[in-house]
């Protein structure tokens, strides 16, 4: 089924070698993500996050996984590999993000996918995604209801175009399809990926999901992907001090063929650092820039760390540096050369010195 309205999400795959049902990462077909036109890059890394949703895969879930973490740190691309490892396992998957205005769905009730088709169709349209969110849920329950025994949703990057408190409604309404099922179903996948860092605190004010952070990509995972980056480049250790092994900062370099201050001055405007803000309050940034930690020191007014957040600038309530705790490798306890603290931590090298920069044109 071809739609021009909008545009399916396609692969474009390119497998490697391996099983179609695996029990180990080393066994899984990695994908080939587009990076640059004319350019794909191989999958690499993110090991304990694949072997997550394998054992979601092969025991279902008991309510919705949140998963939140910095802008660019690679959800979408975990969230693709992961489709694969879904649909290995026979899983009717429904992948929902409005940010990218995309939609992919295998579910094999026609009549169920023509409804949900013709709801993002109106999307499009009229740019209120609260529709297709609620819609895609209810066409869980009825898939259900027909007796679609492994069903998966993946709700990606949504938080950024709906109301906060509508976001956590979602969330409880997928808990109730999963805690009160219209019928018998055999198992059920449900994840929600965000960078917003107010939707996250809203729903963590509840107990209606599992809210679990990923980071940037640890440094032999990022090492990989810097290795798959064509031409010629900086040092691997010059590229990750910049990057902090965000793949979305990767690639932002190689298409400003490495010129940092095209990137910079990009976040500068994209984050809305004007004169007024930084004016207002550079006298604690100055102090953010050097120790992030410092925004949770008690000296900061609250109200700066919630525009930062807003802003998705900092990360803070950062979680014991424990793997079980992640959906990844966790950040390093305290890195300030990357903007990492102990509880609150820079997105990226990049944000910080973006930070800075604004700080010397804008500030007194």
């Amino acid at each position: 089924m071809c739609i021009n309205e909008f545009k399916w999400l396609k692969y474009d795959f390119i497998i490697a070698g391996g099983s179609d049902h695996m029990s180990n990462v080393r066994d899984i077909k990695r994908i080939y993500l587009n990076f640059a036109p004319n350019i794909k890059i191989r999958f690499v890394g993110r090991d304990l996050a694949i072997q997550r949703v394998i054992e979601w895969a092969e025991e279902g879930m008991w309510k919705p996984a949140v998963i939140f973490g910095p802008e660019g740190c690679g959800k979408t691309a975990w969230l693709k590999q992961s489709i694969e490892i879904l649909k290995s396992y026979d899983y009717d998957v429904i992948y929902v993000n409005p940010f990218e205005r995309i939609l992919d769905t295998t579910l094999g009730v026609a009549s169920l996918k023509k409804r949900l088709t013709q709801i993002f169709r109106e999307a499009l349209k009229t740019n209120v995604w609260g529709g297709v969110i609620n819609t895609a849920i209810d066409v869980v329950r009825e898939a259900i209801r027909v007796g679609r025994g492994k069903i998966a949703v993946i709700i990606d990057e949504a938080f950024q175009m709906i109301k906060t408190i509508e976001a956590s409604s979602y969330i409880k309404a997928l808990l109730g399809v999963m805690e009160h099922p219209p019928s018998h179903y055999e198992r059920i996948v449900a994840i929600v990926a965000t960078s917003e860092g107010r939707s996250r605190a809203e729903i963590g004010r509840h107990e209606w999901s599992d809210l679990i952070p990923m980071w940037n990509m640890s440094k032999n995972d990022f090492r990989e992907l810097y290795d798959q980056t064509p031409g010629e480049k900086p040092s691997f250790e010059d590229v990750w001090r910049i990057t902090g092994g965000n793949p979305r900062i990767l690639r932002e370099l190689y298409k400003s063929r490495w010129d940092i201050n095209e990137v910079l001055t990009r976040i500068i405007r994209s984050k809305r650092l004007s004169p007024n803000f930084i004016k207002k309050w550079s006298r604690y940034l100055e102090k953010i820039i050097e120790d992030p930690d410092y925004l949770w020191s008690g000296d900061v007014p609250e109200r700066l760390l919630d525009i930062l957040l807003a802003k998705n600038l900092v990360t803070d309530n950062l979680y014991e540096r424990e793997p079980r705790f992640w959906i990844d490798q966790p950040p390093p306890r305290k890195d300030l050369e990357i903007g990492v603290g102990e509880e609150v931590a820079w997105q990226t090298p990049l944000h910080r010195e973006a930070m800075r920069r604004a700080l010397e044109k804008f500030g007194t």
